[in-house]
């Protein structure tokens, strides 16, 4: 594991929201999420769902030294004074079972509260529970899940072509989600019913994960906030002192964008520099 940045080169959040990380999937790009967490530091961490990827490992194991880094990573920030919050996601949901426990200065929670600096008071959850597909069909959620490797698995071989070729990235998964109408359809459902959950708790926004796409937006005055991803998007939600939310690209800060697509394509796991 590589040593972390000196204190003073770290961005200083307020907050950090990271979800969706399937560590345990060859997908996972655990190098840049160390990477991100190295050159961050935040009062608060909160780690939103699919964190592990469960139903992989059942499958077959896949476990990786950066995985490992990933973990120990954010163990050292809990013990360092950092609020570590899980909040555990369907891939990652046998540690429901321990919500309201703290491990290792690592708080368990079937879902939490936030309140930012300028006052907001935001409900914090994956978002599984909001998907019917998760509810009550879920062998068609195992189905989609395994579609959904399949595609990587051929949008690395496919984007290993293009970068031979000299042609930039290009997410087959995200075209097929945010493209395809009744994919579109759903996620504006999703974030309708996590917003209008919102409101009726008596929340002034939510942060949440579960579909891969990343957001900060007001729907009918419900701040609605999504971290994203670390398997294609690479993005965290932030809180800045002020109280101001933003999605945050590790794509656009931690490196050009076309060193990350030849790592993507390539496999290669290569230092990646703190962003300024």
């Amino acid at each position: 594991m590589q040593p972390d940045p000196a204190p003073d080169s770290a961005r200083q959040l307020r907050a950090i929201w990271i979800s969706d990380v399937h560590l345990g999937t060859s997908g996972c790009r655990a190098d840049h999420l160390l990477d991100f967490l190295r050159c961050h530091e935040s009062e608060y961490l909160y780690l939103v769902g699919d964190i592990v990827d469960g139903w992989q490992l059942k499958k077959s194991w896949y476990w990786k030294q950066s995985h490992n880094d990933v973990v120990q990573k954010v163990l050292r920030k809990a013990r360092k004074g950092t609020k570590v919050i899980y909040v555990p996601g369907n891939h990652d949901e046998a540690a429901r079972q321990y919500a309201g426990l703290d491990f290792g200065g690592i708080a368990i929670r079937q879902e939490a509260e936030h309140h930012t600096a300028d006052g907001k008071r935001l409900l914090i959850l994956h978002g599984d529970e909001f998907d019917g597909v998760i509810q009550y069909a879920k062998w068609l959620a195992y189905v989609g899940d395994s579609l959904y490797t399949l595609i990587l698995e051929l949008n690395r071989g496919f984007n290993w072509a293009r970068l031979k070729l000299g042609l930039p990235y290009w997410s087959l998964s995200q075209y097929l989600k945010h493209k395809v109408k009744n994919a579109v359809n759903f996620i504006s459902n999703f974030e309708t019913i996590l917003a209008g959950e919102a409101r009726r708790r008596g929340f002034d926004g939510v942060v949440c994960g579960h579909i891969h796409k990343a957001e900060v937006r007001d729907i009918d005055g419900i701040l609605y906030g999504n971290s994203g991803d670390w398997v294609e998007s690479l993005s965290a939600l932030v809180e800045h002192p002020d109280g101001r939310l933003e999605v945050l690209y590790w794509t656009q800060m931690g490196q050009p964008a076309a060193a990350l697509q030849a790592q993507t394509a390539q496999a290669d796991h290569k230092e990646t520099t703190c962003a300024s």
